[in-house]
C-alpha cells in the first residue's frame, strides 16, 4: 500500500470570487458582534463587523481614488496596528494586490523587493525601514480613506492572484509566493480539521498583524465564520498573554511552540475557564511543552503542518487527535502523498511530503520565478522539502527537513540568504549558518566564521542589525579554525551544530 491520502477533494470554489468578501461575509447578519478585539495590557479595543468592513470597503474606494487600478501591486511596510489588516482587505478587495511583509525587513532587504516586484505603491508606517516611491501612502493618508463611500467588490476567477507573501527560498534568494483568491476557500478545510472553530469563539493568536500566519489563522478565518479575532496590541509583552486570555474571555489560543514555552515559565497562571484548547504551528511542537501546558492550563494544544506556499495542511484536532510523536493526519479534501524517486513510497517508509498540484490553497506560483516554480513539483506532486512518514493510521510523523533550511520561531530562514550577506565582511575569510539547539525544544541560528583576530562577536550582531531582518540575524557567533568540508572541499553544514556544542 503507498503512502497517498485521497477521500476526494474540497467542494469547488464558486465563480465568481472574490476573497476579502468571502471574509467579510457575515458583515449584514454579524453587524454589531465584535469582529475584531485589539487588547493591550490595561484595555481593549473592539471593532464591530459593521465598523471594520466599512473601514475596509472606504479604504478600497481610496486606493481607487489614489491612482490605483485592478492588478496593480501595493507594497505594505506597517505595523502592528490595525491599519495591516484593513489595507490588505482594502486591497483584495477591488483588485489590487497587496504585498505584506515583515515589519523587521531592513530597508536594504525592502529595496531587493521591490526591485523584484515594481509595485505601483507602498503604503509605509512611521519607524519601519522601507523605499522612496512616487505613490507613497502614509498612516494619516489611509486612515481618511475609511471615511469613503464604500467600494463594490471585484468578483472575478478564483484563480485569479489575490495577494503575495515572501518567503526565503532555497537558493538564499527570498521568493515571492503569489496566492489566488481561492487561497481562502481552502482554508475551510483548516478551520474544520484543526481549529474546530465556531461562529461563538474568540480566538486570540499571539503574532502581530503583519505575519502571514497572524493574517490567516488570526484574522481572516475567525471573521469568516463570524467569530471574534482577539490579537494583542503592540505593546504587549509575551507575560501578559495569560492574562489577556483570561480578560478577554478566548476560547481558543493560536501560538508558536516558542511562545507557549515562555508562557509556561510563569510562576502563576490565571485559570482560563473559557479556553477551549490551544493550536501551535510554525514550528515542532515538543511533547514536553504539550504535556506541562496539559498539566498546569488543563487543555490540549492541536498542531499543525504547513509552509507559506500552501498554509497549513496537516492537523490534529479535538474530534482528530495525533497519535504520540505523529503531526496528525492530512485535512479531509487534501491529496497528500510520501515521495521517494520513484513516486509515492510504501506505508511506514520515510519521504519527502508532497501536496497535489490539485489543492485550492496551493500557490499559484512563485512571482517572477518560473523555473524555481517548476524544480517544485515532480509531476503533479510539490515537494514540501519536509520529510515524513504516513503512517497506516493515514497520519503522518514528521522526520525534519530534507534540506538546510532554518526555522526561526516560526520563520523559514535560508543559509543561504544570510550567508550570501556576510559574504561582503571585509574580514571574514569564511562564514557558515546553521540551526543549533541551545536547550531542550529551544533552537536558535548560531554563526561559525573563520577571519582576522580582530573581528569580534559584537562587530558581526552589528553588521547583521543593518543588513537582515531580526529573524533571520544569528543570535550568536562561534570562532572555528577550519570548516568541516567533504573530501571535494563542499561545506558540511549538518556537522556545524555538534561543533556548536564542543
Amino acid at each position: 500500500m503507498l503512502s497517498i491520502f485521497d477521500n476526494g477533494g474540497p467542494p469547488a470554489c464558486p465563480v465568481p470570487f472574490n476573497l476579502a468578501a468571502y471574509v467579510l461575509q457575515h458583515t449584514e447578519a454579524r453587524a454589531e458582534h465584535p469582529a475584531i478585539l485589539i487588547s493591550g495590557n490595561t484595555d481593549d479595543q473592539v471593532w464591530s463587523y459593521a465598523a471594520f468592513s466599512a473601514a475596509v470597503r472606504g479604504t478600497a474606494t481610496g486606493l481607487l481614488n489614489s491612482g490605483f487600478n485592478t492588478g496593480d501591486i501595493l507594497l505594505m511596510r506597517m505595523g502592528n496596528t490595525i491599519d495591516f489588516p484593513i489595507v490588505f482587505l482594502a486591497a483584495i478587495s477591488v483588485g489590487i494586490i497587496p504585498v505584506p511583509t515583515s515589519a523587521q525587513l531592513t530597508s536594504r532587504e525592502v529595496e531587493r523587493i521591490a526591485r523584484d516586484l515594481n509595485p505601483a505603491g507602498v503604503v509605509s508606517a512611521p519607524g519601519i525601514g522601507t523605499v522612496s516611491h512616487d505613490r507613497q501612502l502614509s498612516l494619516p493618508d489611509l486612515q481618511k480613506m475609511r471615511d469613503c463611500p464604500a467600494a463594490d467588490f471585484v468578483h472575478s476567477d478564483p484563480n485569479q492572484l489575490a495577494y503575495i507573501v515572501y518567503t526565503s527560498g532555497t537558493g538564499g534568494t527570498p521568493r515571492a509566493v503569489g496566492h489566488a483568491h481561492r487561497a481562502i476557500w481552502a482554508r475551510r478545510m483548516v478551520i474544520r480539521d484543526w481549529y474546530d472553530l465556531r461562529p461563538q469563539d474568540r480566538l486570540l493568536h499571539a503574532g502581530a498583524f503583519n505575519w502571514t500566519y497572524t493574517l490567516g489563522t488570526g484574522i481572516m478565518d475567525p471573521l469568516s465564520v463570524g467569530a471574534t479575532a482577539v490579537i494583542p496590541a503592540a505593546d504587549t509583552d509575551l507575560a501578559g498573554l495569560p492574562e489577556i486570555l483570561a480578560r478577554t474571555e478566548a476560547s481558543i489560543f493560536a501560538a508558536v511552540p516558542g511562545v507557549y514555552r515562555k508562557i509556561l515559565k510563569s510562576e502563576t497562571l490565571p485559570k482560563l475557564p473559557a479556553l477551549r484548547h490551544g493550536l501551535a504551528a510554525g514550528e515542532k511542537l515538543s511533547t514536553d511543552i504539550r504535556t506541562q501546558w496539559q498539566t498546569h492550563v488543563g487543555t490540549a494544544i492541536y498542531e499543525a503542518f504547513g509552509m507559506s506556499e500552501c498554509s497549513t495542511f496537516i492537523s490534529s484536532a479535538p474530534h482528530r487527535p495525533a497519535e504520540p510523536k505523529n503531526l496528525g493526519t492530512p485535512q479531509i479534501g487534501r491529496r497528500i502523498a510520501i515521495l521517494g524517486e520513484d513516486g509515492p513510497v510504501p506505508i511506514g517508509a520515510e519521504g519527502i511530503i508532497a501536496i497535489h498540484r490539485s489543492d485550492p490553497g496551493l500557490m499559484i506560483g512563485y512571482i517572477n520565478a518560473p523555473e524555481e516554480t517548476r524544480a517544485r513539483y515532480a509531476g503533479d506532486w510539490f515537494l514540501t522539502g519536509d520529510r515524513g512518514i504516513m503512517q497506516e493510521s493515514g497520519q503522518i510523523t514528521y522526520c525534519g527537513r530534507n534540506d538546510d533550511m532554518m526555522n526561526a520561531g516560526g520563520y523559514r530562514v535560508s543559509p543561504l540568504e544570510v550567508e550570501a550577506i556576510f559574504a561582503n565582511h571585509p574580514a571574514l575569510m569564511q562564514f557558515a549558518v546553521a540551526e543549533v539547539e541551545v536547550k531542550p525544544g529551544v533552537r536558535i541560528i548560531a554563526g561559525f566564521y573563520k577571519g582576522r583576530d580582530d573581528v569580534t562577536e559584537l562587530d558581526l550582531h552589528a553588521f547583521a542589525q543593518e543588513r537582515l531582518a531580526e529573524y533571520k540575524r544569528p543570535k550568536t557567533y562561534k570562532r572555528l579554525a577550519e570548516f568541516p568540508t567533504n573530501p571535494n572541499g563542499k561545506l558540511l553544514r549538518r556537522a556545524l551544530p555538534d561543533l556548536f556544542k564542543d
